[in-house]
């Protein structure tokens, strides 16, 4: 309100200060609404990103290589901001050739497979003049022929003898088996488990394949062969997970399975666990463990006496295990997954730098992979050792210009925060630059749970790591798992326990008895 002695210049004065206090309003209305705009911005690329990351995974392809062109320039934009611009020069002479897809060639027919002839002659013996036609020599041509699985009954003939002057008769003893007065012979037992847990055929797929070799197998009886298997090969699995903790570094991991709640027609989750020796090691071997829960208490049972490195992602459940002297080592590889992802689905340039940088780790790693581990670590400490300087140097300064929310942002807090377990491979020869191992080793049983689809019960959870740890070791060690398993079956109810460790798939080695013995087999059924 205006007084009776208010000059015009007051009122002018009184009438600017109102417009100013209204454009003040106005302007941190609109900073207001502009930072409101941003915030669900980023959050809506970050929803982008995870409706792009659930539909790769569903599906789109698995692979997480960048095109060599763009990760060259990537990288070059990279070391224009630090101090390696020599590397910089070097990498842009050198030219990207296209990489040529293979092609398919025919491979010689294995010489260890048996060979049926057939022979052909021509019907007419005179030629078209009226001489008679003299054989001069033959060609011959091989192709890949099969049959179905072939069954036969294995009989054991054991004689009887007759005392005539005690009366007493005596007779063979039946060897011991692995199921006392079962059908299934050592080799039926291997097939069948080879083919659930190897093969991920459920077990009624394999009674339609038997049937149409001519016998029947029921599902149940399967099912029970196979418990029986996983108990009985229980203590190697133990003896395998004490040769695991023996090593200095060990790669984990763990995977979600589906398990049947009884009564309810529904299911949980639980989990199986993987703990694996690095490929640094001569002898290899993977064990699965199944729980019921994600609690860190399964990793401090299993990895019970274990003080050195262990490699896996942040996963909380493995912080407690620091407690008992165990070394933090993180995978590179899920550090690297976040920035791909963020400029695979959100175009992050400053992503894509990092990942093109990343790759130059990878590169020394390719290096390093067939030296010794002091070698090895030197190699590092020369040449990834910079790199990773670079980038960890990079990456504090463009975080600065990131929101919180940002896709990207969480990327880069995720390296950083880690970023002593993720560097920790650089002064230690014996530890990888990531979990890759044991995420392949996961994988078979990824692919298994597709086709059985859950788990019946915790212990049949329990004998199915037990089988799978045998299985998968083999495997690692270049040996047949049926062949493995057979062996083991056959030998395993006579073996005294200081002699388990012969059966441990790093240690075995196949009877001479047995080979004979099947090869014979195998040439009186064919």
């Amino acid at each position: 309100m205006l007084d009776a002695s208010s000059t015009p210049s007051d009122v002018v004065l009184q009438d600017t200060a109102r417009v100013a206090d209204s454009v003040q309003e106005l302007r941190d209305l609109v900073e207001r609404m502009q930072a409101e705009i941003k915030f669900k911005q980023t959050k809506i690329e970050a929803l982008n990103v995870e409706i792009a990351r659930l539909k790769r995974w569903r599906f789109g392809s698995s692979s997480e290589s960048l095109e060599s062109t763009t990760q060259a320039v990537l990288f070059d934009a990279i070391l224009a901001d630090t101090a390696l611009e020599d590397h910089a020069a070097q990498d842009s002479t050198k030219p990207s050739a296209p990489r040529a897809k293979g092609q398919a060639v025919r491979q010689a027919l294995p010489a260890s497979l048996p060979r049926i002839d057939r022979h052909h002659e021509i019907e007419q013996t005179h030629c078209a003049c009226g001489e008679a036609l003299k054989r001069i020599g033959e060609e011959v041509s091989e192709q890949l022929d099969c049959v179905p699985a072939q069954f036969f009954v294995l009989r054991h003939i054991r004689g009887k003898y007759v005392c005539a002057c005690c009366q007493t008769i005596q007779a063979a003893p039946m060897p011991a088996q692995i199921i006392d007065k079962g059908i299934p012979a050592p080799g039926l037992l291997a097939q069948v488990v080879v083919a659930k847990h190897d093969d991920h055929l459920p077990l009624y797929r394999q009674t339609e394949i038997y049937a149409r070799s001519g016998v029947h197998i029921p599902r149940s009886s399967m099912a029970q062969w196979i418990g029986i298997c996983g108990l009985r090969l229980a203590p190697l699995a133990q003896a395998l997970r004490e040769f695991i903790i023996g090593h200095g570094v060990v790669h984990a991991d763990e995977t979600p399975v589906s398990l049947l709640a009884p009564g309810k027609g529904k299911t949980k989750r639980a989990y199986v666990w993987v703990y694996r020796t690095t490929n640094f090691a001569a002898r290899r071997a993977v064990l699965f463990d199944f729980s019921v829960s994600r609690g860190g208490d399964n990793a401090r049972r299993v990895l019970q006496g274990f003080g050195g490195t262990l490699m896996s992602d942040d996963f909380s459940g493995y912080h407690a295990l620091q407690a008992q002297g165990v070394t933090a080592a993180l995978c590179m590889a899920h550090a690297r997954r976040k920035l791909f992802e963020a400029h695979q689905f959100n175009g992050s340039q400053i992503a894509g730098q990092a990942v093109a940088l990343i790759a130059k780790l990878y590169e020394v790693e390719r290096d390093a992979r067939e030296l010794e581990p002091e070698a090895r670590r030197r190699l590092r400490q020369q040449h990834a050792k910079p790199v990773a300087d670079a980038l960890h140097a990079w990456l504090s300064g463009q975080r600065q210009k990131l929101a919180k929310a940002d896709v990207t942002a969480k990327a880069i807090d995720y390296a950083l925060s880690n970023w002593r377990g993720l560097t920790h491979y650089l002064d230690d020869g014996h530890v990888p630059i990531d979990n890759n191992a044991a995420e392949n080793a996961v994988r078979p049983l990824c692919v298994g749970r597709k086709n059985w689809l859950f788990v019946g019960s915790q212990q049949a959870g329990e004998r199915a790591a037990v089988v799978l740890s045998l299985i998968e070791s083999a495997k690692l060690n270049g040996h047949d798992p049926w062949a493995y398993l057979k062996d083991v079956f056959e030998r395993l109810p006579t073996l005294k326990q200081r002699d388990l460790a012969q059966l441990l798939p790093h240690n075995w080695r196949p009877s001479g008895g047995a080979v004979a013995a099947d090869s014979s087999t195998v040439a009186a059924v064919a």
